[in-house]
């Protein structure tokens, strides 16, 4: 298993537990309280350490996700401007949320980035049919990948005592 795939991923148990919390936040935020340029900005970092190709876990770069992304929406997105997106120096480049739905495809299902937008908004989305398609996939095998793991050590295991 890569180190992207670890449990970073949220579980539909997990998006439940954050309805409650969504539920419980006040209707009226408080002054200042939604500029979220810094916070949106290290969600998009984020996302883009953790893309990786959803079925086989391959870690996607920068470059990979800009190509992905300029497919999904049909004009060239570089690196360079995924970079600038994500400087917090770079405080007149914003990311367009119009290529929210690519980056989040193009990212593998990262959905911190996603997420900022809508917890401030007060809105929640759960994964669709496809995402648990694919997190049901992972976790087969990730199972598989352990079963294996078990085996190879119970043989390691045969050999130490038979050797004895």
């Amino acid at each position: 298993m890569h180190k992207k795939e670890s449990s970073d991923q949220p579980t539909l148990f997990d998006w439940l537990k954050q309805v409650e919390e969504l539920s419980r936040q006040t209707s009226t935020p408080s002054l200042g309280s939604l500029d979220i340029d810094t916070e949106l900005r290290h969600a998009i970092s984020q996302d883009l350490k953790k893309a990786a190709v959803p079925c086989t876990g391959r870690e996607l770069s920068r470059y990979d996700v800009a190509a992905r992304m300029s497919e999904l929406v049909g004009h060239e997105i570089t690196k360079s401007q995924l970079d600038n997106w994500t400087a917090e120096a770079h405080d007149k480049h914003r990311f367009p949320a119009q290529y929210l739905p690519a980056f989040v495809i193009a990212t593998g299902g990262q959905r911190r980035a996603f997420e900022v937008l809508s917890k401030k908004a007060g809105l929640f989305a759960l994964p669709g049919p496809d995402a648990l398609r694919s997190e049901i996939q992972r976790l087969d095998e990730e199972e598989k990948r352990i079963k294996a793991e078990k085996h190879k050590r119970k043989i390691f295991l045969h050999e130490i005592e038979n050797g004895r």
